[in-house]
């Protein structure tokens, strides 16, 4: 018994050595030296949501009143031709996919008449006293579901900001009286000098402004980038 009992001690000593053996000889060969020079630690900065803050943060784009002012209605009605295949632009116009464009500018959101909003753009419409502003048109034609989450518009927005002041001024076209342009001045930020702005040609109007809309033709209608439901 004792025997045996000495044969298991021995045996259980000897797996031990085998093992320990085996990790000193893998600790000499896959041992990882310490560099000569310290590398640095890269630690990001919080920003005030918790994330990390974006170096590459591009600048900020013009205000729409701003870029309002050179816009171009023909550009626009270029643009637009993407879009008709959801909208339809002339007076009186049926809805399609999204609802007809006439005179949405300044427009309260959702109450075009026999169009079917989500609930998103009802929501956000206030009870109607949202109105399409310039501003809004322009954050929305930027990216329709990051501005109204939920919103059924299937566009994915237009990056370029010229172009979709392109689009907005035809847009504006789109009225027996188009609406005022917005104040360019108030948009622009005040001299590195600290003078106020001088008044520039900004002001001046894009084509089509002050004329009756352009009688919208099939060929013209536009498409996917104009506001939806």
């Amino acid at each position: 018994m004792e025997s045996d009992l000495n044969k298991y001690l021995m045996g259980f000593l000897g797996t031990c050595f085998v093992v320990m053996s085996i990790g000193i000889v893998s600790d000499s060969i896959f041992a990882a030296p310490n560099p000569d020079k310290p590398g640095y630690a890269i630690e990001a900065e919080e920003g005030e949501a918790g994330g990390t803050e974006s170096a590459a943060a591009g600048p900020a784009e013009t205000p729409i009143a701003v870029r309002l002012q050179t816009a171009s209605v023909e550009k626009g009605e270029a643009v637009h031709k993407k879009c008709v295949t959801c909208h339809t632009t002339e007076k009186g116009g049926p809805n399609k996919t999204g609802p007809n464009l006439w005179d949405i500018v300044d427009r309260p959101v959702a109450t075009h008449e026999g169009f079917s909003y989500s609930a998103a753009m009802k929501d956000f419409s206030k009870g109607g006293t949202e109105k399409w502003t310039y501003e809004n048109l322009d954050h929305f034609l930027t990216s329709p579901k990051g501005f109204i989450k939920g919103t059924a518009m299937g566009f994915a927005g237009d990056k370029k900001p010229d172009e979709r002041a392109d689009l907005i001024a035809y847009l504006r076209s789109l009225s027996d009286s188009p609406k005022p342009l917005p104040a360019a001045d108030a948009a622009q930020p005040a001299a590195s000098d600290g003078t106020a702005p001088a008044a520039s040609d900004a002001t001046a109007k894009p084509a089509g402004e002050g004329t009756a809309a352009p009688a919208a033709t099939d060929a013209a209608k536009p498409a996917e980038t104009a506001p939806a439901q």
